[in-house]
């Protein structure tokens, strides 16, 4: 079985993590920019975090055989903090950069103006650069932020085939798919989704346009729930192709329209010739020694 998680922040996770993904058939991930809990009250500490994600967090996820890809954003959350709306100015550049495959999160959180501006702005940014769109949906008045996404989305340049509506439920699914944008669902212990009703939505609603993710953060979830979800869609009747076009192939097709994805195997991993064993990133190594 072969796992790519569209949507789990490893900024957050530690190497068993990275270890214990692999080993349940995760070979590629996307990471999104997103709020980590703490407020940054600078444009620098967004520059550092995206710095990290495109460098030092792609470099630590290979070393454990995974494919890293990035999206870059000002997350809805801190789109209130005047402080943090600055980086709107230097998110071009690196919407540019290798291994980003998408605009993301955006979207909202409190349904504010200002994450209504900020919103629109990155869907502009999402067009000019002819990248998928990440949106968050959110936690309080979800139908009401995922109408207001799809009006936007209406509004703006961006094809619904380029946009995935994430952490969806019963109550708005139907919305997102009459719209032609992708479906998102985080599958998390105890909040969000969980393996069981979300196999009971793909009965309803099909596997096309479907993205299952982890969304394993600094809070109480879990890397491997992809795996687990794949174990459930067989335990209720789906096959393993039906598995694989969830979980590999629906998210390779959506953020390959970014011409940025990389996902052949990393040297030493599925059968490729063994390099870079002593590789380091600015000095540091996570290799613990030559792999045999």
């Amino acid at each position: 079985m072969r796992i790519f998680d569209p949507h789990i922040h490893m900024t957050s996770r530690t190497t068993d993590d990275y270890a214990a993904m692999y080993d349940s058939g995760v070979r590629a991930l996307v990471e999104p920019a997103f709020w980590l809990g703490q407020p940054r009250t600078s444009v620098g500490s967004f520059i550092d975090y995206f710095d990290s994600l495109l460098g030092w967090e792609r470099f630590r996820a290979a070393q454990y055989g995974i494919r890293h890809h990035a999206t870059i954003a000002l997350n809805p959350k801190e789109a209130n903090d005047p402080r943090c709306v600055p980086v709107l100015e230097e998110i071009p550049r690196y919407l540019a950069k290798e291994g980003v495959v998408a605009v993301g999160e955006i979207g909202f959180d409190s349904m504010t103006p200002a994450e209504d501006e900020a919103f629109s702005r990155q869907l502009e940014l999402a067009s000019e650069f002819s990248l998928p769109a990440l949106v968050h949906t959110p936690h309080r008045e979800k139908l009401r932020g995922t109408q207001r996404t799809l009006d936007l989305v209406r509004e703006s340049k961006v094809d619904p085939s380029m946009v995935v509506v994430d952490h969806l439920n019963e109550t708005n699914v139907h919305m997102v798919k009459d719209s032609g944008a992708w479906m998102g669902f985080s599958i998390y212990p105890d909040t969000k989704m969980d393996e069981e009703r979300l196999v009971a939505i793909l009965h309803e609603y099909g596997t096309e346009k479907v993205l299952i993710n982890s969304a394993a953060d600094w809070g109480k979830s879990d890397p491997l729930k992809t795996a687990s979800t794949a174990k459930a869609m067989l335990a209720g009747g789906f096959s393993e192709d039906d598995v694989d076009r969830v979980l590999w192939q629906n998210p390779v097709e959506f953020y390959g329209q970014s011409g940025a994805l990389i996902l052949d195997p990393i040297p030493g991993f599925d059968g490729a010739e063994l390099g870079g064993a002593g590789e380091t990133f600015e000095g540091n190594s996570l290799l613990r020694g030559v792999r045999a």
